[in-house]
């Protein structure tokens, strides 16, 4: 007899082997998870294991106090962090962390990205805020999950941690399900969408909007961030309430 969790384990090993596939992550960096919020379970990737050699059965599944309900591996070092998320983020189905260099690159320099194009503006209006760094005491105590929590206070409470924008100003709380995206101080990118395989390709629209805002940088030192009624066409035109684009 099959395992009762076994499509969401196939969901999240499919999300898992598009990280390398999409040049998200090298060796055994980054993680996806899928969640069955019926089930109040996700499946995640196990700690350290190559994408090249994962199976279907290695993906580990957990409830969300971190208990680990099915698996014969230990599930990602992450799980704290996605099982944060879950909880405190409404209308999320998936998430994925990575280590892409360009994202990781704004991370690194405490920076968000402003919005600077449509290419953004088609995922979302608002720039990509980036976490406050972990305090001392935060990374002593329970690293993992004080690094999710630190993320839902920059959406939902960002007076509370002093979360700032790419200029220095206060951060506005966010709707997370319209933002799917966020950069943690010093590490790196983590996005989220309705399934796991939404994450994912969030991840890597991240990582492309990260190397375009980058270029455009480098080519004009003198640029100015998209003007808000191209902002609000391009992200009405995909996800407002008469949207347009694709096919019904």
């Amino acid at each position: 007899m099959g395992s009762i969790y076994q499509s969401l384990k196939e969901e999240a090993f499919e999300a898992n082997i598009q990280i390398p596939k999409r040049g998200l992550a090298i060796y055994t960096w980054g993680n996806v998870s899928a969640f069955d919020k019926d089930k109040g379970v996700f499946a995640i990737k196990p700690s350290g294991v190559p994408y090249d050699t994962m199976t279907v059965d290695d993906m580990v599944i957990v409830d969300l106090d971190m208990k680990k309900v099915e698996g014969k591996l230990n599930p990602s070092s992450d799980t704290p962090t996605h099982a944060i998320l879950y909880k405190y983020f409404d209308n999320i189905g998936g998430i994925t962390h990575t280590h892409s260099p360009h994202a990781v690159a704004w991370a690194q320099a405490g920076k968000g990205i402003p919005l600077l194009g449509t290419t953004h503006a088609d995922h979302s209006a608002n720039d990509i805020p980036c976490t406050p760094l972990l305090t001392k005491e935060a990374v002593e105590s329970a690293y993992e999950k004080e690094t999710g929590v630190l993320i839902a206070d920059t959406f939902l409470h960002p007076e509370k941690v002093g979360a700032v924008d790419y200029w220095g100003n206060p951060l506005k709380p966010l709707v997370p399900s319209e933002n799917p995206m966020v950069l943690v101080a010093g590490h790196g990118p983590f996005t989220w969408g309705s399934n796991a395989d939404k994450s994912v390709y969030n991840a890597a629209v991240l990582e492309e909007v990260a190397r375009m805002a980058w270029m455009t940088m480098q080519i004009n030192p003198n640029w100015s961030r998209l003007a808000d009624y191209v902002i609000d066409k391009h992200y009405q035109r995909k996800h407002g309430k008469n949207a347009y684009y694709g096919q019904k």
